[in-house]
């Protein structure tokens, strides 16, 4: 029942802005499979049987030009990873002050990272995954707000501001078990600058970050009610209640010739809270040869697990309390260095064939895992 109004509501509006609106649709999809090289291990999603919705998607954006500067965009995105259930990963209108300033307000996409903006179109970029050290070091892809965003020539380069506040919510598990979370005054600032065949960007992000876990809340409620002091101290360094979360970023493109050389990497801490602190990055090299490119990859991902939470208490908390508290903050390190080589081919003018095989040496599990992947990236 939902979704058929969910259609008639777009049937009306659309129907509406046509007749009022000069309207354009545009698509994109990816037709992805893949399967991990050995038995019993999974990567990204991916395990040993072969995987055609993981990393398949379809989407549609529509946008209307209302006139005097005033326009409307919606993205409605459907994943193979959540069964092709649609919904609407950007709602937003868009106001222009002036030549170079434009504001927007509503279901606004983060923009975090380089490619950000078009982040699930894996037509606009060589990788048949995009590097998940960095793309999926953030939980959350969009926020309900405002952002202004600003253009304009500093020296001799091409150069853009974007600041946005505004927040999110997700229900995305943790540690396997149901989980709510609420990012709160999300606030972010990036500026990138561009010339000729290069471009630098940096990013800032902060929001206050609740979480509400069964993986963790038992545990910290009965911490609470234990009426000890220190108990409670720490019961608040394993809780998310409005914690600062912050996220640094920096990127870099090179393009020289028929060269494409990305660099990202990113700083993530949340503080009063078993969240690591992480630092991510990676380093991508490709050569375009006509209509393909081959490619290579490497990244590296070092979360540092915050042992001292619990150290000052192993020898006066009761075990039956320690040892979950050990598992949940120790559960949060993770140290590993991913390769991947792949090969894109424009085989048709909106669409390419791609092929990638990543490797993973998990330095914490002392294991690695091999991961396959082709797919179909197309724009319409």
């Amino acid at each position: 029942m939902k979704k058929t109004l969910l259609t008639i509501a777009m049937v009306t509006a659309l129907s509406t802005t046509f007749a009022h609106a000069d309207t354009t649709i545009n698509g994109f999809a990816s037709i992805k499979a893949g399967m991990t090289t050995s038995s019993d291990e999974s990567l990204y999603e991916y395990s040993d049987e072969l995987d055609f919705k993981t990393g398949s998607l379809f989407a549609l954006q529509i946008k209307s030009d209302l006139g005097e500067k005033l326009s409307v965009t919606g993205q409605l995105l459907g994943r193979g990873s959540d069964d092709f259930d649609v919904q609407f990963e950007w709602l937003y209108l868009s106001y222009q002050l002036s030549d170079n300033l434009t504001l927007n307000a509503g279901r606004i996409g983060v923009p975090f990272f380089k490619y950000s903006d078009f982040k699930d179109v894996g037509y606009a970029y060589a990788w048949n995954i995009a590097p998940q050290s960095v793309y999926s070091g953030v939980g959350f892809t969009n926020v309900e707000g405002i952002s202004l965003y600003y253009t304009t020539a500093l020296g001799d380069f091409d150069t853009s501001i974007q600041v946005l506040y505004g927040s999110s919510s997700n229900n995305d598990p943790i540690f396997d078990q149901p989980a709510s979370t609420d990012q709160n005054n999300v606030v972010s600032v990036n500026v990138e600058l561009s010339r000729d065949w290069y471009s630098f960007r940096a990013a800032y992000v902060q929001g206050d970050i609740s979480v509400t876990s069964n993986a963790f809340s038992p545990l910290t409620a009965a911490l609470f009610n234990t009426n000890v002091p220190g108990f409670q101290a720490l019961a608040s360094e394993l809780d998310f209640d409005e914690d600062k979360g912050t996220f640094y970023g920096v990127g870099v493109t090179l393009e020289p010739g028929n060269w494409n050389i990305v660099f990202e990497y990113n700083d993530i801490g949340i503080e009063n809270s078993f969240y690591s602190d992480r630092t991510n990055y990676y380093l991508s090299a490709g050569y375009r040869l006509d209509n393909i490119q081959p490619y290579v990859v490497f990244e590296r991902e070092d979360h540092k697990s915050k042992d001292s939470i619990y150290q000052p208490y192993i020898d006066i908390l009761p075990p039956q309390l320690l040892q979950p508290v050990i598992g949940i903050v120790a559960g949060q390190e993770f140290d590993a260095t991913t390769v991947s080589a792949g090969l894109r081919y424009d085989f048709h003018p909106s669409a390419a064939f791609k092929v990638q095989y990543s490797s993973q040496n998990n330095k914490t599990t002392d294991n690695r895992i091999g991961l396959i992947t082709v797919g179909v990236d197309l724009v319409f």
